[in-house]
């Protein structure tokens, strides 16, 4: 293991989790990314951007259409075989694979197989955080979110959030990628942002595994 900091991390659960805010956090984060003398970012990308449609929360990664699962496939090898070209650095994902599965999956289509997304992630040592709060406390969540959002519908029924928040836990269980629950419902962004940092520096996660960056050409 080197000294080098460069984590590997996908952040994953239903909405009104704090997904976002975890990872906008951790990108600063001293123990996850380093100190830094001033500010710049490590690459922060999500699944969740709706860049199929030339609309607002439109169709992505995440909801595609049937028609356009092959898109979404490409898409997903684009990002993996990017993450393969560039190892050291410290990649935080908001929202990913198992977004997509649990859309499709609750959207009744089939799951999309993407086994093969994991064997490439794994080796490259990233890992799963499953964000999820207390079914009784999404009520509280969504008053405070709907201050802020351009989209409130969305909010408008609870209870398909926590049945997604069912499904991303049985999904998560039976990933391949070394996974972390963790319940922010106590939590605020930074005590959340501590307990990731915590967890990887416990378990080896913040540098690239030995051979990581071997045999990149070509393949």
């Amino acid at each position: 293991m080197g000294d080098k900091l460069c984590p590997k991390l996908i952040l994953e659960g239903t909405r009104l989790t704090g997904k976002t805010e975890i990872a906008l956090a951790l990108n600063e984060h001293p123990r996850f990314v380093g100190t830094r003398r001033y500010r710049y970012p490590s690459p922060l990308v999500s699944a969740e951007w709706c860049a199929f449609t030339n609309f607002p929360w439109g169709r992505g990664l995440v909801n595609y259409d049937p028609g356009e699962e092959a898109r979404a496939m490409e898409t997903y090898a684009t990002w993996v075989r990017l993450f393969e070209l560039l190892p050291y650095y410290s990649w935080i994902v908001d929202r990913f694979h198992l977004s997509t599965r649990a859309f499709q999956i609750g959207a009744g289509r089939p799951d999309p197989d993407l086994g093969w997304l994991e064997a490439r992630l794994r080796p490259l040592g990233f890992r799963l955080v499953l964000c999820t709060r207390r079914p009784e406390t999404f009520e509280e969540a969504r008053r405070r979110r709907l201050e802020v959002s351009g989209s409130p519908r969305q909010y408008d029924d609870l209870s398909v959030f926590e049945r997604e928040q069912a499904l991303f836990r049985d999904l998560a269980r039976r990933s391949s990628l070394p996974f972390l629950e963790l319940d922010v419902t106590d939590l605020d962004t930074g005590s959340a942002a501590d307990r990731i940092a915590n967890w990887y520096a416990e378990t080896g996660g913040l540098s690239a595994p030995w051979g990581v960056g071997g045999g990149v050409e070509g393949a």
